[in-house]
């Protein structure tokens, strides 16, 4: 074929490891293309030879590291030897496809995902929740169906994943319409945990990711005003199975707890403060950061309302599936003649914006009690506070707007 083969050994000090070690990668050159991969092993940088693309010294080690790499070099050269023996055409990419080192060390794109999935669900309740598992598995799913479809296979290696597959991932998403811009960007964001976890274990030479940048739209956030939240409490009686979620949800509104952790509050998480009142102290099932939310009046009535409502000891309050809470709060929207959607997740914007920020309480207090970890998180409800303020000014501008002329010709 004329051209000139290049196999060299180099390492990557900036990927070493605990120990100090650093990776050791095959560069392939030919007709002034290249291809890397790495070969499973490590070194120490000092003792590497740079010149020679071998480590220096007589260690067992390194002398066993030695035969390993020649017969990494011997393997590139058969199969150059084989495709010029054909006449066929021959890359630096085609000779890496074709040079399998350890697949056990070189897994794929779903086999992995697989694995990564049962340890998360062995995880569940502890260390992660189900709703993350359920996240990751339906991206498995979609990234198997985008294979099937864009590459009619029926998977991938992860070295083989680069910026050209994530777009028209993301792409394929799109078309398949399975949401909005956000939800696309979320399963595209899973999808990213696995390839790095890849690119930490050195399954991949590079970080596809690195020139992909995460889309997201601004989404307004509805909270419940205080007149609504007065039809929930004072409106026409319910039937004991919606009045029972109308009070969870309303306990949420009032505390700004999410489902998952309402769902397991427990007396172990009732304290009394430093004033002498009972507050709630919990860690987050999403954050792990720790609420610390005073029992304000109305909430302290619906757990003493639910003090014994014969169902698991350990919870509080009757919670059931998250599915049937938001069912049921339709009709109870419906009932109470509310307008907007009702969904349980908005008891904890009703908390942030109704409850706290629009009756003067700080910000910072407010993200502590929803356990934010970033202030910026909370400042998206003061966002909502600001556009309520607007909408009120504008009703308070009309009416003045309205009336001024008529003093002004009184005046005349």
């Amino acid at each position: 074929m004329g051209e000139q083969l290049g196999v060299h050994f180099t390492i990557r000090k900036e990927r070493s490891d605990v120990e100090g070690k650093a990776p050791i990668y095959l560069r392939i050159t030919l007709n002034r293309r290249r291809a890397e991969l790495c070969v499973q092993r490590r070194v120490y940088p000092d003792v590497w030879n740079t010149y020679i693309s071998r480590g220096a010294g007589l260690d067992s080690n390194l002398q066993e590291l030695h035969r390993y790499l020649e017969e990494i070099r011997g393997k590139v050269s058969r199969i150059y030897a084989r495709y010029a023996s054909k006449n066929g055409r021959c890359t630096a990419k085609m000779i890496k496809e074709k040079l399998h080192l350890n697949e056990e060390n070189h897994p794929t794109l779903l086999g992995f995902y697989k694995q990564h999935n049962l340890e998360l669900k062995a995880l569940m309740g502890r260390e992660t929740t189900y709703s993350t598992y359920m996240r990751h598995r339906k991206t498995r799913k979609l990234l198997k169906e985008f294979l099937e479809k864009q590459y009619l296979a029926e998977d991938i290696w992860l070295r083989d994943i680069d910026l050209r597959f994530i777009t028209q991932f993301e792409h394929f998403l799109k078309i398949k319409r399975i949401g909005k811009q956000n939800t696309v960007t979320k399963y595209v964001v899973n999808f990213k945990k696995i390839v790095r976890i890849a690119y930490a274990n050195d399954w991949i030479s590079k970080n596809p990711f690195f020139h992909w940048k995460a889309k997201w739209t601004p989404v307004e956030r509805e909270a419940l005003t205080e007149h609504e939240l007065n039809l929930l409490i004072k409106g026409t009686p319910l039937c004991e199975r919606l009045e029972q979620v109308r009070d969870v949800f309303l306990f949420c509104c009032y505390t700004g707890l999410s489902y998952v952790d309402v769902e397991r509050l427990s007396s172990q998480h009732l304290v009394i403060g430093m004033d002498g009142n009972p507050w709630i102290s919990i860690k987050r099932g999403k954050t792990d950061c720790r609420s610390s939310i005073p029992l304000l009046p109305a909430a302290e009535q619906i757990l003493n309302k639910y003090s014994s409502h014969g169902r698991d000891a350990s919870r509080l309050l009757p919670v059931i599936t998250n599915q049937k809470m938001n069912f049921y709060l339709k009709e109870i929207a419906a009932h109470h003649r509310i307008e907007k959607k009702l969904t349980f997740h908005l008891a904890r914007h009703t908390f942030a914006t109704t409850v706290t920020l629009s009756n003067g309480v700080p910000i910072e207090s407010v993200s502590k009690m929803l356990g934010h970890r970033s202030l910026k998180t909370t400042q998206i409800y003061a966002k909502v506070v600001d556009r309520k303020i607007m909408e009120d000014m504008m009703v308070l501008r009309s009416k003045y707007g309205a009336t001024n002329p008529d003093r002004r010709n009184k005046s005349n």
